[in-house]
């Protein structure tokens, strides 16, 4: 029996679905009901893998579905997945055209299939928490300039903004006291000087593999590893891009804080800035260096501590 690859093309109120190697599309609505019947539906087919785009929430309650029917799942950047159809030559675009492409993507690449992780929970808090900031920093923004006679309604919103942002703190930081693997993981990442519970709870929430990677993974994961920009006798220059932004916008400000009052980073810091090193390119080394020092944390299972040498536990 062929083996079987389904693509999910989906959007907010929909679920295109589509397999390998056929001209045949289903759809189904993207609610409970919908991705119940779907899931039916993909039992009875028993595919070898479900692939999907992860298109900024709007795929959890199936990603949660397909999970819960025992079924292999695996969630895929969708540059990717544009990426691929270009390469292919496949330029048309409608929703079951988009699931043929995506079904053809895990037939060719097989990408690993993942069950939900633990920590969706605490990725959806923080994620609020990060919207209520930015709508904090709007509202500031406006009340600069706003005339005295609306100066009173953005007030009452900031502070109505704060308090919310107070409880989901809250929540944020109960979330991780109930749960004794997040308790024990904030413990060993906050014993390092420069990190504090905004850049512990997103590398929970956002980097869930801290730990089970070595240095070098980590760091392309996270967007801070250099690149390489070469082509036959040309030598480009080394530039960071791409990986988890919502891990390095934490990581960057504490790494920041880091170069002041934690010793190993401290000494790296000042040493590229006297080899001539620009400041932002000896803050990005030490957002990479403190990094691996978290990995060799959570890896060992052991709390930051200094020497001249640099070792942080048993890290390397």
């Amino acid at each position: 029996m062929a083996e079987t690859y389904v693509g999910i093309d989906v959007s907010r109120d929909s679920l295109d679905v589509a397999i390998h190697a056929s001209d045949k599309g289903w759809r189904f609505t993207n609610d409970p009901d919908g991705i119940n019947k779907l899931c039916t539906f993909l039992v009875e087919l028993k595919p070898v893998l479900v692939v999907f785009e992860a298109t900024g929430g709007y795929e959890m309650p199936l990603y949660v579905g397909l999970d819960e029917a025992g079924l292999p799942a695996a969630p895929v950047n969708p540059r990717q997945i544009k990426d691929f159809a270009r390469a292919s030559g496949r330029l048309a675009k409608t929703d079951i055209l988009d699931a043929r492409v995506i079904a053809h993507f895990g037939y060719a690449l097989h990408p690993e299939a993942r069950c939900v992780p633990d920590s969706q929970e605490i990725k959806e808090i923080v994620a609020r928490r990060t919207q209520i900031v930015q709508m904090i920093t709007a509202e500031k923004n406006r009340l600069r300039s706003a005339r005295k006679s609306i100066r009173t309604r953005i007030q009452s919103h900031i502070d109505w903004l704060e308090k919310e942002l107070d409880d989901v703190d809250s929540q944020l930081k109960q979330s991780i006291k109930d749960n004794p693997e997040w308790s024990e993981k904030d413990k060993l990442l906050r014993s390092a000087p420069g990190v504090g519970p905004v850049l512990s709870t997103a590398l929970l929430a956002g980097l869930p593999e801290l730990g089970k990677l070595d240095r070098k993974q980590i760091a392309a994961l996270a967007g801070v590893a250099p690149l390489n920009n070469d082509s036959g006798t040309k030598r480009g220059r080394r530039t960071v891009w791409g990986g988890r932004a919502a891990v390095r916008g934490p990581l960057y400000m504490a790494a920041l804080v880091a170069t002041r009052f934690n010793p190993t980073i401290r000494q790296l810091y000042h040493r590229l800035l006297s080899a001539g090193k620009l400041k932002k390119i000896a803050l990005i080394a030490c957002m990479r260096k403190l990094l691996t020092i978290l990995n060799a944390v959570l890896k060992h299972r052991a709390p930051w501590r200094y020497t001249h040498s640099c070792v942080i536990g048993p890290c390397s």
